[in-house]
C-alpha cells in the first residue's frame, strides 16, 4: 500500500509539472530578460511615445523566405528576431499597427508583389534561389515606406528603422530639408576613372528620412516651404544668397550649418591637378552672418588634439601612426544632456576649427562636442604640406582648453544686411546648430559598405550619421525618433585599453624625439670636427670623430632597446588586462552560482535540521 502511494504521488507531481509547464509557456510566450548595458533588446521609450501617436492604421508587410532560408540558421533567428519585435510594437500601438508575414514563394503571386515593391532578391545557395528579407509599410492615404533588405549585421538598427518607418508613415506629408553644399556629396564624375561616384551615405540617410532639396551655391535665393536649411562648405556664396539665408533664419529657420578651417574632403575643381589643388582655398565659414550674430569662428587654425588622435596609416603596409588632426570625439567630451549627442559614443572629425561668441554677442552657446583637455592651435596650412602625421605630434602646444567643436546656437539676432526698403526683418529668433568640420560627413571618416548576398549594406563604425540626422530631427523639434537612433549601437569600446596605448605613444614619440636629437648633436659634433681639421680626406677619420661615433653607436642600440622596452611594457598591460577580463568572464558567474547554490543548501539542510530537532 505505502509503495501505491508513492507511485500515485509521483503520477501526481508529474501531471502537476506538465500542466505548470503548458500554463506558463502559455502565460509567459515571449518573456525574455534583457541584460544588455542599453536594452537594446526592449522597446526604448521614443519608440512607445512614438506607437502611441499613432493616428490612422499602418500596415507593416514582412516578406521572408521560409523554405530559401532553411539552411541559413542565423538568417532565420535574425527573422524570429524582427517578427518578436514587430509583435511587440503592434502590442503597444493600440490597435493602430497592423503586422502580416508574407512568405514569397518562388513563382507565386506573393513574389510578384515582392518584387513589385522593390524588394532585395538575394541568390542563395548553388540552386540561386532568392531570399527575400524586407520589410513594406503602408497608410491609409496611399502612403509606402520599403526596407529592400535587413541585414542581420545591423540588428543592433533594427528598432530605429522600424520605428523610423513607422514615424514616416503616421506622417501625412515628410518635412523639407535643403541642402547647400560645396562638397560632392551627391556623387560626382571622377575624372581621372571617368566613373561616376556613389552619393555619400549621409546624403543617402537624409533623402531616406526627409524630402530633400538640392540648392546650387550659384543660385540667388533659397527654395521656398523649407523646413531646415542645412549648409555644408558655403565658401563664395553670393551676398544675395547670404542676404536670403539671413533672412530665412530671422524668419524662424532651422539652420544647420558646417564650416571648416581646412576641408580635407574637399576635392577641388581638377583633383587631377596637383597644382590648382595646392593653390586652392579649403577653408568655409559664414562671414559676415558670424560677425552679426557674435559667433567667433577662426578659419585659419585647426584643433589639434592629442588625447583624442586616432590612429592612421596613410598608406597601404605603412605603420599607422597617431593624427592630432584626425580626432575621435568620445563621450566624455559630448553633451550628454542634449537629445542630439546625449546617447552616441563616438564621432569621428578631421583638422576641425573651433567655436566661441564675442564678448558682446545676445546669443547662448550649448556645446555638443569639444576637444579634450590635451590640446592646441595650428595654422591650418600646416595640413597642406603634411608629410608625416606623427611630426605633427610634437607641434601641439597644449592650452589646457576645451575647445568647442559643435554647439547649438540660440537668441535673438539683428540682420546682418539691413534693409531700408523693410524686406528684411531688423532682428529675429536664432535656431541653429553649427558644426566646425565638414569632414565628419565623408564617408571614410564614419562607414564602410559592405557586400551581404550581392547587396551594398551601410556598416557605420562612428555615430557621424546619428549625429547629423538627429540634429536634423531635433530643429524639426522630434525628439522620439532621436532617442530610438542615438541608442542603436553595439559599439563598446576598450577605453582602459586605448588609454594604455595613448600613454605607450606618448612614451615612444618622446624616446624616438630623443634619438633624434642626439643623432642631430653628433652629426653636429661631427662635422664641427672635420671642419676643424682644414684638410679634405673625410675617408679617414681623427681619433676625436672615430670616438665619437662609438658613443652614437652605443646611444643608439641603448635608446633601441628602451624603445622595444616601452613597447613589451605595453604589450604585457594589455595582455594582463585581458587575462583579469577573461577570468571575470569565465570564473565570475560559475562562482556566484556556486555561491548561491552553496547558501541554499545551507539554508535547505539548517531547516531540515530545525525541523527534525522540534520533531523531537
Amino acid at each position: 500500500m505505502k509503495n501505491f502511494y508513492s507511485a500515485t504521488a509521483l503520477v501526481f507531481l508529474a501531471v502537476l509539472f506538465l500542466a505548470l509547464t503548458i500554463l506558463s509557456g502559455a502565460g509567459i510566450k515571449g518573456a525574455r530578460l534583457d541584460l544588455t548595458e542599453q536594452k537594446l533588446f526592449t522597446l526604448s521609450e521614443g519608440t512607445v511615445n512614438l506607437l502611441e501617436a499613432i493616428e490612422e492604421p499602418i500596415t507593416l508587410e514582412f516578406y521572408f523566405s521560409e523554405e530559401t532560408s532553411a539552411d541559413l540558421p542565423v538568417v532565420r533567428n535574425f527573422a524570429r528576431r524582427v517578427q518578436e519585435l514587430l509583435d511587440e510594437m503592434a502590442a503597444r500601438s493600440g490597435g493602430q499597427l497592423r503586422v502580416r508575414r508574407v512568405d514569397p514563394r518562388p513563382f507565386s503571386e506573393e513574389e510578384d508583389q515582392a518584387d513589385e515593391f522593390g524588394l532585395e532578391a538575394v541568390p542563395v545557395g548553388a540552386a540561386g534561389e532568392s531570399l527575400y528579407l524586407g520589410i513594406v509599410g503602408t497608410n491609409m492615404v496611399d502612403g509606402l515606406e520599403v526596407v529592400p533588405f535587413i541585414s542581420p549585421a545591423r540588428e543592433a538598427f533594427l528598432e530605429y528603422e522600424l520605428a523610423r518607418m513607422i514615424y514616416t508613415l503616421s506622417r501625412p506629408e515628410r518635412p523639407r530639408v535643403g541642402l547647400l553644399s560645396g562638397l560632392p556629396m551627391e556623387g560626382r564624375l571622377d575624372m581621372q576613372t571617368g566613373q561616376q561616384q556613389q552619393p555619400w551615405a549621409i546624403h543617402e540617410q537624409i533623402e531616406e528620412m526627409f524630402e530633400l532639396e538640392s540648392i546650387e551655391a550659384a543660385d540667388d535665393s533659397l527654395p521656398a516651404g523649407i523646413d531646415v536649411l542645412v549648409l555644408v562648405h558655403p565658401a563664395d556664396l553670393s551676398d544675395r544668397m547670404l542676404r536670403d539665408i539671413d533672412r530665412f533664419v530671422l524668419d524662424g529657420g532651422r539652420l544647420l550649418a558646417f564650416v571648416d578651417p581646412y576641408a580635407e574632403s574637399d576635392p577641388g575643381p581638377d583633383p587631377s591637378d596637383p597644382a590648382a589643388a595646392m593653390a586652392m582655398d579649403r577653408d568655409s565659414s559664414l562671414d559676415p552672418l558670424f560677425d552679426a550674430w557674435g559667433v567667433e569662428f577662426p578659419a585659419d587654425v585647426f584643433v589639434a588634439d592629442l588625447g583624442q588622435a586616432l590612429q592612421v596609416a596613410l598608406q597601404a603596409g605603412q605603420r599607422p601612426v597617431r593624427h592630432p588632426a584626425i580626432i575621435g570625439v568620445t563621450s566624455e567630451n559630448m553633451n550628454r544632456d542634449d537629445v542630439v549627442t546625449g546617447e552616441l559614443d563616438a564621432i569621428n572629425l578631421a583638422s576641425p576649427g573651433h567655436l566661441a561668441l564675442a564678448e558682446d554677442s545676445p546669443l547662448a552657446l550649448e556645446p555638443l562636442l569639444k576637444s579634450s583637455a590635451n590640446a592646441g592651435l595650428i595654422d591650418a596650412e600646416r595640413l597642406r604640406f603634411l608629410d608625416d602625421p606623427g611630426a605633427l605630434m610634437a607641434e601641439v602646444a597644449v592650452t589646457g582648453e576645451q575647445y568647442v567643436l559643435a554647439a547649438r546656437l540660440s537668441g535673438e539676432v539683428t540682420s546682418a544686411f539691413p534693409s531700408d526698403n523693410g524686406d528684411s526683418p531688423a532682428s529675429g529668433p536664432l535656431n541653429a546648430i553649427v558644426v566646425a568640420d565638414t569632414d565628419l560627413l565623408a564617408d571614410r571618416y564614419w562607414v564602410q559598405r559592405q557586400q551581404f548576398f550581392g547587396t551594398s549594406i551601410l556598416d557605420p563604425f562612428a555615430g557621424n550619421g546619428d549625429f547629423v540626422i538627429n540634429a536634423i530631427d531635433n530643429l524639426l523639434g522630434n525628439a522620439d525618433l532621436i532617442s530610438v537612433r542615438s541608442r542603436a549601437t553595439g559599439n563598446r569600446p576598450f577605453t582602459l585599453v586605448e588609454s594604455l596605448r595613448r600613454e605607450a605613444e606618448q612614451n615612444l614619440l618622446s624616446t624616438e624625439q630623443r634619438l633624434e636629437a642626439e643623432l642631430a648633436e653628433t652629426e653636429n659634433r661631427l662635422t664641427e670636427l672635420q671642419q676643424a681639421r682644414g684638410d679634405t680626406d673625410l675617408s679617414v677619420l681623427t681619433p676625436e670623430q672615430e670616438a665619437e661615433l662609438d658613443r652614437f653607436m652605443e646611444q643608439r642600440i641603448e635608446i633601441r632597446r628602451q624603445l622595444r622596452q616601452v613597447r613589451r611594457d605595453l604589450d604585457r598591460d594589455i595582455e594582463a588586462l585581458g587575462a583579469r577580463v577573461k577570468a571575470v568572464n569565465i570564473a565570475l558567474m560559475p562562482a556566484l552560482v556556486t555561491v548561491v547554490a552553496l547558501l541554499m543548501g545551507w539554508r535547505r539542510r539548517r531547516r531540515a535540521r530545525a525541523a527534525a530537532e522540534s520533531g523531537t
